[in-house]
C-alpha cells in the first residue's frame, strides 16, 4: 500500500511566528517529519530551519537580535522603506551569525516551496527548493509587507509577501499532491480577519498595479474563506491544525522577548498536547512520546 504524503502548511505572521517555532522545534525533537512543507512569510522563514533540522535557530534569530536596530526600527524604515533589516535578515544573520544550514536543507528528502504575491497580478507564485540554492532572495519576497517592505525583483518579476494572496497555503499542498495536511496557524480557531487598514497609503503606493490594489481590499475575504476550506479538510479526516490555545495579543513586529519567549512556549505546550495524532498521521500508526 502506497504511503500517504503528509504536508505541512505554516501560516506568515512576522513575530507571531515564534509560535510556530516552537510547534517545529517540538517536531524536531520528537523525530517529526512530513514530506512536504509549504510556507508564506515568516513561516517560510520558520520552515527552512524545520526542514534543515535546526532545533532552536530561529529562536534564536528572533530573540537574540530583535533589539538590534538592523532587525526592525523606523530607522531602517527611514534608510531603506523596510521595517525590518532585509539585508540583516537574509545575508548577514544565515551567512554570518546564526549559520543556515544550506547543505542539509537542499539534501533534505522534504519538498519545500516558499509562496510569494506577484504584484502585477496580484495572484500567488510558488518557488520550489531550488531557489533556494544558497540564496534567500525568495524568502526576502515572501516576506516583503506590503506599505513596510519595498518589492523585492526576482527572475523578472516584483514580489511582496506571500501571505497576502495565499495566506494559508493549504490548496497548493494538496495540488502537489499532499493526502493530508498539518496546519499550524498563528491566530486562534476564532479569529475572523478584518479588512485592512492603510487603504488611503496603499492606494496610493501601489497606483500603478490596480490588482494589488484590489488584492488587498479583498485580503480578508480570502483568509477567511481559506480557513473555511481549512475546517472542511479536517470534518473530512485530511487536516490537522494547530492553533493557539489562547489568543496572540502580540503585533507582527513585537520586539519585547519576554512575550516572544511565552509565545515560543506556547507554541512547545500546543504541539505536545496534539503529539499523538501528529505521530498517527505523520508515521500512520499511534504512538507515545516523551515530553
Amino acid at each position: 500500500m502506497k504511503k500517504e504524503k503528509i504536508g505541512l502548511v505554516l501560516e506568515g505572521g512576522g513575530m507571531r511566528g515564534l509560535y510556530t517555532i516552537g510547534v517545529l522545534d517540538s517536531f524536531i525533537d520528537q523525530q517529526i517529519m512530513t514530506d512536504y512543507v509549504i510556507g508564506v512569510s515568516a513561516g517560510a522563514c520558520n520552515g527552512v530551519s524545520y526542514v534543515s533540522q535546526q532545533h532552536g535557530r530561529n529562536y534564536r534569530v528572533n530573540t537574540n537580535y530583535i533589539e538590534d536596530k538592523r532587525y526592525v526600527s523606523l530607522s531602517n524604515f527611514m534608510k531603506t522603506k523596510s521595517l525590518f533589516g532585509m539585508d540583516f535578515l537574509f545575508d548577514e544573520i544565515p551567512h554570518q551569525l546564526e549559520i543556515f544550514d544550506y547543505d542539509a536543507f537542499l539534501a533534505s528528502s522534504c519538498e519545500f516551496v516558499t509562496g510569494v504575491t506577484d504584484v502585477i497580478t496580484g495572484k500567488p507564485v510558488y518557488f520550489g527548493k531550488e531557489h533556494m540554492n544558497y540564496d534567500s532572495t525568495v524568502l526576502r519576497a515572501s516576506s516583503s509587507i506590503p506599505v513596510f517592505s519595498p518589492m523585492v525583483d526576482y527572475k523578472g518579476g516584483k514580489y511582496l509577501d506571500g501571505g497576502t494572496s495565499d495566506p494559508i497555503p493549504v490548496r497548493k499542498a494538496i495540488a502537489d499532491g499532499c493526502d493530508k495536511v498539518i496546519v499550524v496557524l498563528t491566530r486562534d480557531r476564532n479569529y475572523v480577519k478584518t479588512p485592512e487598514k492603510f487603504r488611503i497609503i496603499y492606494k496610493r503606493l501601489f497606483k500603478k498595479y490596480p490588482e494589488m490594489i484590489r488584492l488587498l481590499d479583498q485580503r480578508h475575504e480570502i483568509y477567511n474563506e481559506t480557513l473555511h476550506y481549512v475546517t472542511k479538510l479536517e470534518r473530512e479526516g485530511r487536516a490537522l491544525v494547530i492553533a493557539p490555545s489562547s489568543p496572540i495579543t502580540i503585533s507582527r513586529f513585537e520586539k519585547n522577548k519576554e512575550k516572544l519567549k511565552k509565545l515560543y512556549q506556547l507554541g512547545i505546550q500546543d504541539a505536545q498536547a496534539t503529539m499523538n495524532l501528529i505521530v498517527e498521521m505523520v508515521h500512520g500508526t499511534a504512538a507515545s512520546y516523551s515530553k
